[in-house]
């Protein structure tokens, strides 16, 4: 019998295979609610993505995204 911790692989970064410049959309949780922001990718981090959206730039941190994707 083993003491040592279970192997796990961290949670996969969907918005770590977009690239700088592809239209995305993001739906994330603020206190005030669930807000969308679409637009055009200007940074991707592990921890946040930077959207430049028609009411301009828009930081999004990871942990408060609920989806998002690339469009068209």
């Amino acid at each position: 019998m083993s003491n040592s911790l279970p192997e796990t692989t961290p949670p996969p970064l969907p918005w770590m295979k977009w690239a700088v410049g592809d239209r995305v959309v993001v739906r994330y949780r603020e206190p005030d609610g669930v807000h969308d922001a679409l637009g055009t990718l200007l940074e991707r981090e592990p921890g946040y993505v930077v959207i430049e959206a028609r009411r301009g730039k828009v930081r999004v941190e990871a942990n408060t995204m609920i989806t998002g994707r690339r469009v068209s």
